[in-house]
């Protein structure tokens, strides 16, 4: 493959991935704020999905294009700005993978509490505050990821 399309793939891939984070989080932390059931429903349901057609293929594709891209770019895996960007893609997979399974469970206690009619568990909003824990540390590390791919400082 070309550097140049493959390039695109990556950056393409990378904005999927930001894009759906960014997204989702801003949604769902909305509806959990709003309390309103329906809503917090609506949203767990659509992140989940979200995260399996978008975040998890562009995960993958954004691990394979870099290593291509840093191969075909004369890089090695001992640069520090590629030592650097790797730490924390797999810093911020370590605080998603969690986060999906939140999401999941959060899902199907929205989906409990509108079949009985009663409030989410009290554990939702436990799994809620992981959530919003794990996604503030996992922003700014693809930010940082963003920038060591751009500027190549070291």
């Amino acid at each position: 493959m070309d550097y140049l399309d493959l390039k695109l793939i990556h950056i393409v891939s990378s904005t999927l991935l930001f894009g759906t984070g960014l997204g989702s989080a801003f949604f769902l932390f909305m509806a959990n704020r709003s309390k309103d059931l329906a809503g917090m429903h609506f949203a767990t349901r659509h992140v989940v999905i979200a995260d399996w057609l978008f975040t998890a293929p562009s995960v993958v594709i954004q691990l394979v294009s870099g290593l291509e891209l840093m191969h075909l770019g004369g890089h090695s895996l001992s640069d520090r700005w590629v030592m650097w960007g790797l730490i924390l893609y797999f810093f911020a997979g370590a605080c998603w993978l969690p986060v999906v399974w939140m999401q999941i469970r959060m899902r199907d206690m929205t989906v409990a509490a509108l079949q009985n009619n009663t409030e989410v568990p009290h554990l939702y909003w436990i799994f809620n505050r992981w959530w919003t824990i794990l996604g503030s540390l996992a922003f700014p590390a693809v930010a940082v990821v963003f920038w060591l791919m751009v500027t190549k400082p070291f």
